[in-house]
Formats: C-alpha cells, sequence, structure tokens
C-alpha cells in the first residue's frame, strides 16, 4: 500500500466504522429526523439479554450453594442494594430495582466493545447491511436518551415526596431564601440542565472515544502486504496495544456503567431530601 493512497483507506475505514445504519422517520427531512436503528437494535438486545438472565436466574435460584451466575447477580444486586441504602434517605420501592436496572444496561451495552470491530460489521455486510455500530452508548443518542428519562424520574420523586406546592416552592427559596428568590431560580434551572447533559456527555465521551482507540489500532494494519518485514512489527505493535487497551477499557465500562447509576441515585436522593 503506498503512502499516497493509505490515508485515503485509512480515512475511509475510520468513516465507515463510525457512521450508523440509519432511517428517515416517514414524511420529515433533515439530520434531527433519522434514526440510528444500529443503535435501537443492540440496546433491546442489550434489555432482552438482562431480563432473561436475571429472569432465569430468579426463578432457578437455590438457597444452597449457588452457582457461579447466581452467585454473580447475588452480589451485583447487594451492592446495588447497600449503595441505595447509603445514598437514598426517603421511601421507594422504585430506586433500587431502578438502580439496578440502570447498571445493567449499561454495563451490557459499554460491553458491545469488547468484540472486535469488524466482525459484526463484516458480518452485516455479508447480510446486504452496509453500516453498522455496535456499541449504543457510542451514540449521543441513546444517552441523552438515558438521561432525560432520569431528568423525569427526578422531578417525578421530587414532586412524590413533596408535592408540587413544596417542590416548586424551592425553586425559588433555596438555597439563599425568598428574599433572593431570582438568584435561587437561575441557580435551580442551571442545575436542572447540567444534569441530563453531564450524565449523557460523560457516558458518550469515555465510550465513543474507547471505539474510536479501537478503530486506531485495526488501522494500523489496513492494506499491510505480508511481503514487507514492517508489516510483522505493525502487527505485534498491534497486538501489544489492542491487549492493554482492552484491558484498561474493560474498567472504564464497569465504571461508566457504575457512575450512570451512583449520578442517578444521588440526583434523586437531592429531590427527595427537603431543604
Amino acid at each position: 500500500m503506498s503512502s499516497e493512497t493509505a490515508p485515503a483507506n485509512m480515512t475511509e475505514y475510520i468513516k465507515h466504522h463510525l457512521h450508523h445504519l440509519q432511517v428517515q422517520v416517514p414524511g420529515t427531512e433533515g439530520q434531527f429526523w433519522l434514526l440510528n436503528i444500529d443503535s435501537i437494535i443492540f440496546k433491546l438486545l442489550a434489555c432482552v439479554l438482562f431480563v432473561w438472565v436475571f429472569l432465569r436466574v430468579s426463578r432457578r435460584a437455590t438457597a444452597g450453594v449457588p452457582g457461579k451466575l447466581q452467585c454473580a447477580i447475588e452480589m451485583v444486586v447487594g451492592f446495588v442494594d447497600g449503595m441505595v441504602r447509603e445514598t437514598f434517605h426517603g421511601r421507594s420501592k422504585l430506586i433500587a430495582p431502578l438502580s439496578l436496572t440502570i447498571f445493567g444496561l449499561v454495563f451490557l451495552m459499554n460491553f458491545m466493545d469488547m468484540l472486535p470491530v469488524d466482525w459484526l460489521p463484516a458480518a452485516g455486510a455479508a447480510a446486504g447491511v452496509h453500516y453498522l455500530r455496535v456499541v449504543p452508548t457510542a451514540d449521543i443518542n441513546t444517552t441523552f436518551g438515558m438521561s432525560i428519562a432520569v431528568f423525569l424520574l427526578i422531578q417525578y420523586v421530587g414532586i412524590k415526596h413533596k408535592g408540587v406546592g413544596g417542590f416548586f416552592k424551592e425553586w425559588f427559596t433555596a438555597p439563599f431564601g425568598p428574599v433572593f428568590a431570582p438568584f435561587n431560580l437561575l441557580l435551580r434551572l442551571i442545575e436542572e440542565a447540567v444534569r441530563p447533559l453531564s450524565l449523557s456527555l460523560r457516558l458518550f465521551g469515555n465510550m465513543y472515544a474507547g471505539e474510536l482507540i479501537f478503530i486506531l489500532i485495526a488501522v494500523l494494519t489496513l492494506g499491510a502486504s505480508l511481503e514487507h518485514f514492517s508489516t510483522y512489527l505493525l502487527g505485534v505493535g498491534q497486538f501489544i496495544a489492542g491487549f492493554v487497551w482492552t484491558a484498561f477499557h474493560i474498567l472504564i465500562i464497569v465504571l461508566q456503567a457504575f457512575i450512570f447509576m451512583t449520578l442517578t441515585i444521588v440526583y434523586l436522593s437531592m429531590a427527595a431530601e427537603h431543604h
């Protein structure tokens, strides 16, 4: 592969792997109404897998020595329940199952990044699907949609615990008192706007960067000839870089799921507490 054609091929390869399988909403125009079908499909698959695993384990749970999968699920459930008990000081039967669902789904969607970057896109191309991205959380639409759902839950929990009057009263009285109502309102609006943005952009940024680094590692030997000695050196470097980044990225995958869950619990706890 010559130096004149390599950058173009690499650029096309990267652009192709970062392009979603998209469908335009009927009767609409513009980028806003494009649906990223691949993100939706893999997100639904993660939901189905999550529900299937937990239902299967719950129905086959034993009181004696648990199996490896049951033990792992029990550890996750106990960990999340402990987090909720320590952080959320109100009473709600929704918070613990919600937190467990968020952690499980975000982890499964993040874990799709562990698949080799060409496996599923190549399978899709063989089936006539020319574009396919497999990491839903590397799509800003997925992470922002989840953060909007959390934002709506924050308002719901706040109104449920304080009533409509008490909930909106805090918008004008906290934290500086009713005398500084305009400043209180401004701070509250900024706080409410920042929450979904921070939740969505943090998760999206980390997963998008991780996906991009895997793609950049893959292009090290893109189009290389087996007749050149440099190809084998690049292959060794590619293997080492891929192994190191995979090991590090596993920590990112778990950490991002944990952070999204923890911030959700904290925000819901703040919404339930009276100032």
